[in-house]
């Protein structure tokens, strides 16, 4: 199965990248995943499932433990792994 994360972290701060959003888009962009697209208000990115879950996992124990109050994510189903 393949899926498609987008995640934002809060709070935002529009005059400096807080290390929390920095980290989230670090672990997305080594996640090994496919289509990755961060933005100042908003990231995404494709991958396996188990490479999607891995990464969400690893987004939200960073993304907190670096001061985030808040992360807003969705996960979708884009279809199925070719082997």
């Amino acid at each position: 199965m393949r899926l498609r994360v987008e995640f934002t972290t809060e709070p935002f701060d529009l005059d400096e990248t807080p290390a929390h959003a920095v980290v989230a888009r670090e672990v997305i962009q080594g996640a090994g995943l496919d289509a990755v697209d961060v933005g100042p208000f908003g990231n995404t990115a494709e991958g396996g499932a188990d490479q999607v879950l891995t990464a969400v996992d690893s987004l939200l124990r960073k993304a907190l433990a670096s001061g985030a109050t808040r992360v807003s994510l969705q996960v979708n189903v884009t279809g199925e792994d070719t082997p």
